[in-house]
């Protein structure tokens, strides 16, 4: 009974040691073996591996890329206004001896260092550019400053500046008002600029427009009277050559016109000798006297 004891004891003990000697690594993480506080190795691949169970201790850490997000900040643009600025990063440990070495494994410690470089770099870039320059420029462009400036000094934390995003830009309640009152006014002043514009081309058309209506009326009028004269001689020659051929026909013909015109009407009064020329055709059928 007793020998068994021992068995079983001894499995016990077995069992415990390999259970504090050995560890996996997954494929997202990192890890570190400390022996009495001190690194002594971090150069893990995913997998089983062995430690020397009281004497060594083995830190994880995450390899995936982490989101931190920041409450807002206060900057200053160029022209001294204040701008409040809302943004998280992303990062990643890309040097874990590193990274142990100068935060002690925080997460928190790294994110906290992490943020104050950042800040610096959005400090010099939103400082070199007014507050419509900050909101009216392209986003990569603004973050492709940040990053270069920020990515040096992160890597004596360790990490990797993955992305730095501005989730929201404000102005303080009395920049706002007096932002928006300039936005406001140049606005106006564009439109009055562009109504102006208008105006001067509607003018430049419509004097455009009247003088071409004026040529073509003088045109067409020109026409007519062109084509009226051709065809009063058209008509004069016609006459000329009708009263030619049967003149005394011509004359019988233009009498009746005038008895028509003239003889018969309510109302008229003429008063003409019957030896006139007039009614020579009803005193005889030849015309003559």
């Amino acid at each position: 009974m007793d020998k068994r004891i021992v068995i079983i004891a001894v499995a016990i003990l077995v069992g415990l040691t390999l259970g504090q000697s050995l560890f996996t690594v997954r494929e997202t993480e990192f890890a570190i073996n400390l022996q009495l506080g001190e690194l002594v190795r971090s150069d893990y691949a995913p997998g089983l591996h062995a430690k020397v169970p009281l004497l060594q201790g083995i830190a994880k850490f995450e390899k995936r890329v982490m989101t931190r997000n920041y409450p807002a900040e206060q900057f200053l643009t160029s022209e001294g206004k204040i701008l409040n600025v809302d943004f998280y990063v992303k990062w990643r440990i890309a040097d874990v001896s590193q990274y142990y070495r100068s935060t002690g494994g925080s997460e928190d410690t790294a994110a906290a260092r992490l943020a104050e470089v950042v800040k610096d770099g959005l400090k010099g870039t939103i400082a070199k550019r007014t507050i419509q320059q900050v909101v009216a420029a392209e986003r990569a462009e603004l973050i492709a400053d940040v990053l270069n400036f920020a990515g040096s000094s992160v890597k004596q934390l360790g990490i990797t500046l993955v992305d730095v995003r501005v989730k929201r830009i404000e102005l303080p309640d009395d920049v706002s008002d007096s932002v928006f009152n300039r936005m406001r006014q140049d606005f106006a002043r564009q439109a009055a600029q562009l109504r102006a514009e208008g105006e001067e081309q509607a003018i430049k058309i419509r004097a455009e427009s009247e003088r071409q209506r004026t040529e073509i009326l003088s045109g067409a009028a020109r026409d007519a009277e062109k084509m009226r004269g051709e065809g009063d001689a058209h008509a004069a020659n016609i006459f000329a050559s009708a009263t030619g051929k049967n003149a005394e026909f011509f004359a019988f013909y233009r009498s009746m016109q005038a008895y028509r015109k003239s003889v018969g009407h309510e109302g008229d009064v003429m008063v003409l000798s019957l030896d006139g020329q007039f009614f020579k055709y009803m005193q005889q059928p030849g015309g003559a006297k």
